[in-house]
């Protein structure tokens, strides 16, 4: 379920979620950001594939609105490859540095919220996102691709320091 339903509960999650994330972040031993767990994931890819699916909402809105097809998750993808596609994603990201990451997932956060705020109400939340092709509004796919998405992280690291640390 979406935690926001209008453009303001949806930029206070945001921002709330992102609190929590970067408060988290601050606190990683950067020793550890490039430990890999049993998935052949680590830290820092976590923050990098955040930061790269803010660009892919961005991109699946620009080319609703365009008129274009929009490509979900990404052209040459289906849904139900998205291990594939993550595992391609850590393998196109794996030279990006911890600071890197880091300084992406803050430039990307800052660009959704200027998007957020730039949006009308209507333009959140009055019908499906263009080119979706399902029922789901723009403010909750970039719920999606931003709030959503730093829980799943915070959650993911703090499990990970969890087992690092014992």
């Amino acid at each position: 379920m979406p935690a926001a339903l209008n453009k303001a509960d949806l930029i206070s999650v945001t921002e709330t979620e992102w609190d929590k994330l970067w408060t988290l972040l601050e606190r990683v031993p950067e020793a550890i950001v490039l430990l890999k767990d049993d998935d052949e994931t680590s830290i820092k890819d976590i923050v990098a594939h955040r930061a790269h699916w803010i660009d892919l909402f961005l991109g699946w809105y620009k080319a609703g609105v365009s008129g274009e097809d929009v490509h979900f998750p990404a052209e040459g993808y289906k849904w139900n490859d998205l291990k594939r596609y993550n595992r391609d994603l850590r393998a196109r990201q794996a030279d990006l540095s911890w600071d890197q990451a880091k300084q992406a997932l803050v430039s990307r956060n800052r660009t959704l919220l200027k998007f957020l705020t730039g949006l009308s109400e209507d333009d959140l939340y009055a019908g499906p996102m263009p080119g979706a092709k399902n029922t789901w509004t723009t403010g909750r796919w970039a719920e999606a691709a931003g709030p959503s998405h730093y829980r799943s992280a915070a959650k993911y690291i703090r499990q990970r320091l969890k087992q690092i640390q014992s």
